[in-house]
């Protein structure tokens, strides 16, 4: 029983410092943008995607492990979180010529990676 108890808390303090860790990258763009709001994404057994949009239209992701700690870091950093990704809150997202090669490079003619 001491441990499983053990290593729970072992696994509960790994969490807590990873989240800490993400609320700081949170915090450290939400800085750079003017402020922040998110979105958490399944992605399966790689993790949970969190999506930041700036208030100024830029956004960018980082990858939990999983959902709990996503959430963790979210509350951490104080990231106001929409529970879908809707017309409203994805048009607030401000895309560049990058975006736009990726998104429909092939179907245009493009590379499908244009570092490549």
């Amino acid at each position: 029983m001491a441990d499983t108890e053990e290593t729970a808390a072992t696994a509960d303090k790994k969490q807590d410092r990873t989240a800490a860790k993400l609320a700081k990258q949170i915090g450290a763009f939400a800085k750079q943008h003017g402020g922040a709001e998110g979105h958490l994404a399944h992605i399966g057994q790689a993790g949970t995607r969190i999506v930041l949009v700036g208030t100024d239209g830029e956004w960018g992701d980082l990858v939990a492990p999983a959902y709990d700690t996503a959430r963790l870091a979210a509350e951490k950093a104080g990231l106001t979180l929409h529970e879908e990704f809707d017309g409203e809150f994805a048009a607030r997202v401000r895309t560049g010529p990058y975006e736009w090669s990726r998104m429909a490079g092939m179907q245009l003619g493009g590379t499908a990676n244009p570092a490549a």
